[in-house]
């Protein structure tokens, strides 16, 4: 078995099966680390380089549904294009890394094999590519169909002022800022941002 088949095998575990040879040759035609990660609340996946790190390194959480895994893949590589052309002299998410972004994406979406609502989400997106699959709340809604069956909610889903439980620390939510809310952890009083779409178990409500 030739190394590009073992990248297939291994892709096609998280990604439909028709997608496992374009990330295949992606990471075979590229000098970077590729590992799936156990699950993070603060991040999907992510690309890292440094003079302390001698190989570029992409990681990609565990957890993710197939086309979630798919589309986060595409992105961290994407960061990995722009900074083999550009190095660190552009912006993270700058217009370098939306085009790399965009032509990476592109034989995705025209290949007719993704679910329609995925299509049509990715098209909008690719008129003002966000960030990252998380920054667009209609992308990601539109992902999160596929995840499998789970005990909870999303955040957007429970009232303001309930307690929710998250990584086995509880915290309340409070006001909304943009994608995320702030939640103030009950433990420590310390505010933090949690994801709209970041999957909790609802405590109780409380009064204003």
């Amino acid at each position: 078995m030739t190394k590009r088949e073992k990248y297939i095998k291994v892709f096609n575990k998280y990604v439909p099966e028709v997608f496992s040879p374009m990330l295949a040759d992606l990471l075979y035609g590229s000098n970077v680390s590729f590992k799936v990660v156990k699950a993070r609340t603060s991040k999907l996946g992510d690309f890292r380089t440094g003079v302390a790190i001698k190989q570029p390194i992409i990681t990609i959480n565990s957890d993710l549904n197939e086309y979630a895994f798919l589309i986060t893949s595409l992105h961290e590589f994407a960061h990995y294009h722009t900074f083999k052309k550009f190095g660190n002299k552009v912006l993270p998410h700058g217009k370098e890394w939306k085009d790399a972004f965009r032509l990476l994406l592109l034989p995705v979406i025209n290949s007719g094999f993704l679910p329609k609502d995925i299509e049509t989400a990715l098209v909008s997106s690719l008129i003002n590519t966000k960030a990252s699959s998380c920054s667009d709340i209609n992308l990601s809604r539109t992902l999160h169909r596929y995840n499998k069956p789970s005990i909870g909610f999303r955040l957007e889903e429970i009232p303001k002022n309930t307690t929710f439980a998250l990584n086995n620390r509880q915290f309340i939510k409070l006001t909304k800022r943009r994608t995320r809310y702030e939640c103030k952890e009950l433990s420590s009083g310390k505010i933090y941002l949690v994801h709209a779409m970041a999957m909790v178990t609802k405590k109780e409500e409380h009064g204003e």
